[in-house]
Order: structure tokens, then sequence, then C-alpha cells
């Protein structure tokens, strides 16, 4: 009988698993993919990320797998640029790095591969959980296998199947966020230096930067109402690269519409992401735990959704590496779920109220168009004091709320 099953292979279920079975802990990590590569996952790891894997010993291993750093940040309000930020933004914390996340998660499981009692079922999706007088003791698999467990831990993402097989309540934002996700080709003039521009020009909104993976540029374009969104849908698979790029270039500064035309031809065909965001008012049920995107589902502005998993991984294991090494009672492991929930809590709150206000900035500018050139034109006379104000915004979002620190 494993000690924990573990179900889903993302960042949050990978680390978790390593830092278990270094200590000791018989673990099964169970993931419905056959490989890492065919669905969308993020890059982006903050200073809090960052100390996360420092702190887990795993440094060495994002030196091994593809990453770049960011340089700078730079708005982009009417095709022209409103400040930029250098990273890092504080002398005393690293900067922003991008890491290819499907390297980085068969590195972390090779590592957990070299312990006796790590075992990794791949292509194979849980069905069910198992329950015994009213606690949660193992899975049911699709294969129609049964694995128990002292512990499961729901890893698998917004869309949690062990959530809702569990009966937790996931409280959602009213609205979801919709993108639409391109990559490019890049060219020196990207590659030279990594700068995440964020443009805005009328009502229409993306992102564009340098991806880990060479050679490519990532874009980010975001679907703001209904008729955007139903639109989209129908013209996914019928638009060209070429009005792809035209449709860039015309909300683009002339050097960043250059470079969307000249490489039209490189545009990818878009996935389009409805990003559900909120959070579980209860993380746990007796036998089970929910961590990171099962638990707090989190908007994609400023990249937080690993970063603050990576910190649920450091708590988790802080709460139950002691009971698990001592054959603990139920009860006593039961308990430690509870509180594994309430120290990390309240950064998951701050961390999406933070969220929220960044994306109620955007929206004013999006919605009273009337009064839209107006707001641009104060924005400009205002420009450093917006700039400072914005610096202020991300330092939560980029270190963290609370101390963490791994303690076994």
């Amino acid at each position: 009988m494993a000690q924990v099953v573990i179900v889903g292979a993302g960042p949050t279920g990978t680390t978790l698993a390593l830092l278990l079975v270094k200590r000791g802990i018989t673990v099964t990590l169970v993931e419905a993919a056959t490989d890492f590569y065919r669905v969308f996952r993020g890059e982006g790891l903050m200073p809090s990320g960052l100390d996360a894997l420092a702190k887990m010993g795993l440094s060495e291993i994002l030196e091994q797998v593809p990453h770049r750093q960011f340089d700078a940040w730079e708005i982009i309000l009417g095709k022209k640029s409103l400040f930029r930020v250098e990273e890092p933004m504080e002398t005393n914390t690293s900067g922003c790095t991008l890491v290819s996340q499907p390297p980085l998660l068969e590195a972390l499981i090779a590592q957990s591969q070299t312990y006796p009692q790590f075992e990794f079922l791949q292509g194979v999706s849980v069905k069910d959980l198992l329950w015994i007088d009213n606690r949660i003791v193992g899975v049911k698999l699709s294969d129609r296998r049964e694995i128990k467990a002292s512990v499961v831990v729901g890893a698998d993402g917004r869309n949690s199947i062990i959530r809702r097989s569990a009966g937790l309540h996931l409280d959602r934002e009213p609205n979801d966020i919709n993108i639409l996700w391109f990559k490019l080709a890049s060219s020196p003039q990207f590659e030279s230096e990594n700068v995440f521009y964020a443009v805005s020009n009328g009502d229409k909104s993306f992102g564009l930067f340098h991806g880990a993976e060479e050679g490519k540029l990532h874009l980010s374009w975001i679907l703001f109402t209904k008729e955007e969104i139903d639109t989209s849908e129908e013209s996914l698979g019928d638009r060209k690269p070429a009005q792809w790029a035209s449709l860039f270039a015309q909300n683009a500064p002339s050097w960043m519409a250059e470079h969307f035309l000249k490489n039209a031809d490189t545009i990818t065909r878009p996935i389009k992401l409805s990003v559900v965001v909120g959070r579980c008012q209860k993380w746990y049920a007796p036998g089970l735990i929910l961590l990171g995107d099962a638990a707090h589902p989190m908007s994609p502005i400023r990249a937080q959704g690993i970063n603050v998993a990576l910190r649920d991984v450091i708590v988790a294991a802080n709460h139950l590496v002691p009971l698990l090494l001592t054959s603990s009672p139920n009860a006593a492991i039961d308990e430690a779920l509870a509180r594994i929930q309430a120290e990390r809590e309240p950064e998951i709150i701050r961390a999406q109220q933070l969220q929220a206000e960044e994306a109620t900035q955007a929206e004013i500018l999006r919605k009273y168009a009337f009064i839209r050139p107006l707001m641009f034109q104060v924005a400009r006379l205002f420009r450093n004091k917006i700039r400072q104000s914005w610096i202020e915004r991300q330092h939560d979002m980029r270190v963290g709320v609370t101390q963490v620190q791994l303690n076994v």
C-alpha cells in the first residue's frame, strides 16, 4: 500500500512526490496524460517560485532544462510605450524566469524514479475515490485497479476530478478568463533581451514575450466579450496566419507590427484557453487534500499558478512527513490536512485579490471607450507615478505574502 497517492503529475504533484520519496515515504503518482506536451502549461517562475525550488533543493534541475530569464516589463498603450521596468525589480530578490514545463516534469519524475518507494502510473486516469467509514482511503483507476493510501493528494488542476469526486465545492469567479494562445518565430531583436510586452490599443489587449523554447515568441490575445469569444470559436479553424498577423499588427507599435507581418507564416493555430478562476471553501476531506489549481485555480495574471502551487507543496510536506514517518493515526493526519489549508489560504486570498485588481485596471480601459483617449493622455502625463504604483502592486505577487520554509 502506498502511503500517499498523488493524482496529477504537474509541478504540484511531481515536486511533492520527489520531496516525499526523498524522505522515505512511499508514493504512487498517477497521471492521465500519456505525455506532457499535449496541454497548455504555464512557464512563469516568479521570485517566490524560484525561492521555493531552491528551498526544495531543485534549483539544479531547473538549470538542466530549457529556461529563459525576463529582462524587463513594458506597458504599451495606444501603440506607444507608457513605461518600462527592468528586472529584477527589487535588489533583494531574483528576477523572473520562464521554464519549459514538460522537460522539467520529466526531470523531476526521473529523479523520483531513483528511489525504490516511488511508482509512476502514466496514461491511466482516476475514475473515483475509495471510501471506508466516511474516510477516503485511495483511488479507483480507469483500468479497474484500486490503490489504497493513508493520504490522497488531488493535484489534478483547475478542472480537478478529485475535487468533484470528494464533493468539495469551488467558488468560481463570475467570469472566466478567455485567451487565445499563439506561438510564432522570434528574431534577434527579441532574443537579445526578453521583455514582456503588455499591449493595449482601444479595446484590444495582448501579451508578447519570448518563451523558454528556443526561437519561439508567445502571444496571448485576451477575449473580453461574449461576442469576441463566440467569434473566435467560429474562426479558429478558418483564419489564416496572415489574417492573425494583420490583426496583431493593427494594434501594435510599428516595429512590432513589422515583425508580425514579416513572420506571418510562422504563426501557429491558437489554443483557446477558458481559464476557471476561484477558490475552494474547503481544500480537504478525511484522507484527502487538494493542492495547487485543484484547490485554488489562479488567474493567468502575473503567472501565479505554478508559484503558489510550489509553496503549497512545501507546507504540505512540513505537515505530512512527520506523521507519515511515524505511522500516526488517521485522526492526526486529517487534522494536519486542515492545518495545511489554514496556513496557505491567506496568501491565496491576497494573490487572487491582487490579480482581480490588475484585471479591473484593464477592464476600465476596455469598457469606457468614450473617455479612453483622455485616459491615455492622462496616463502619459502621470506615467512616473503610474509606473511606481504598478511596481508596488507587483511586490506581493512576486515574493509571496507569507513566509514559507521547508522544515522537514
